[in-house]
């Protein structure tokens, strides 16, 4: 298994995320697996199910460039229910 947080595998989207007044852009698997796992995980407790299914999907998209869809579609599900986008 390859290092998710070092992959370079494009998401199908760039998500651009305001936080803390400035704008994040998230383009590849290795940006979101990042953003989703240096936050503690207090912070996604609400959207344990959703998160969950985000970092599986990008630690299987790592491994397989096919994924990025379901990857895509993941972050973008866990995205819009914690209102970031």
């Amino acid at each position: 298994m390859s290092d998710p947080s070092s992959s370079e595998t494009p998401l199908r989207t760039t998500f651009k995320i305001k936080l803390n007044g400035d704008t994040l852009a998230i383009a590849t698997v290795g940006q979101a697996y990042q953003f989703l796992t240096n936050f503690k995980s207090v912070e996604w407790m609400e959207f344990r199910s959703l998160h969950q299914d985000a970092v599986a999907a990008l630690e299987g998209a790592a491994d397989n460039a096919m994924l990025a869809v379901q990857a895509t579609n993941a972050v973008r599900a866990l995205f819009v229910s914690a209102k970031l986008l």
